[in-house]
C-alpha cells in the first residue's frame, strides 16, 4: 500500500468569532496548490482514493488533488481532523485494499504524528509538513506501525516544480 500525506493548502486566517473548521483557502493558496497537485500527479500517476478531513481547507484542497488527477470522487474521514488519535486512523488505513494508493489530507501537527506512528511506530511529529506539502510513504507487506518506508517528501514548491 502507499500513502501520500498531504497538508491542505493555505487557508484563510482564523477571525475572531470565525470557526476554525470553515476557513477556507485562500486565492493563492489555491492557485500554488493547483500546480503543487499537476507536479504530484508528474511524480505519482495514479491514485487510487482522495480521503480528507471534513474541514473546509482540506476538504477544498482534496477536490483540487481530485481535479489534477480527473478523480470524481473524494470521501470525508472524521479521523483526520485535527486532535484525533493517529493510532485510530492507522486501524482504519488498515482495513483498506493493499494494493491501493490513497492520498490522505489533513492537517499539522497530526500528519507528522501520524508519520511518526507509520514510520517507526512512535506518535512523535519528526516530520513537519508545511502547507500543501507531501509525503509518500509505502507499506512492502501489512500495514503497521513502524512498518511503512519513506519515499519522499516535498514541499508545495518542490511538487510544483515538478510539473
Amino acid at each position: 500500500m502507499q500513502i501520500v500525506l498531504i497538508r491542505h493548502a493555505r487557508a484563510e486566517e482564523r477571525r475572531l468569532l470565525q470557526r476554525d473548521a470553515s476557513r477556507a483557502l485562500t486565492a493563492a493558496g489555491r492557485k500554488r496548490f493547483r500546480r503543487a497537485a499537476r507536479g504530484l500527479r508528474a511524480e505519482l500517476p495514479n491514485l487510487d482514493r482522495i480521503v480528507t478531513s471534513p474541514l473546509t481547507r482540506a476538504r477544498e484542497t482534496a477536490e483540487l488533488l481530485a481535479g489534477a488527477y480527473r478523480l470524481a470522487d473524494v470521501e470525508s474521514q472524521t479521523l483526520l481532523a485535527p486532535g484525533k488519535p493517529p493510532a485510530k486512523l492507522l486501524a482504519w488505513i488498515a482495513t483498506q485494499p493493499p494494493a491501493s494508493c490513497l492520498a490522505l489530507i489533513g492537517h499539522e501537527p497530526d500528519l507528522g504524528r501520524l508519520a511518526g506512528v507509520l514510520l517507526s511506530g512512535k506518535p512523535h511529529g519528526f516530520m513537519q509538513f508545511k502547507k500543501g506539502a507531501a509525503a509518500l510513504i509505502e507499506f512492502p507487506k501489512t500495514v503497521r506501525a513502524g512498518g511503512g518506508v519513506l519515499h519522499w517528501q516535498l514541499s508545495a514548491s518542490q511538487l510544483a516544480a515538478l510539473a
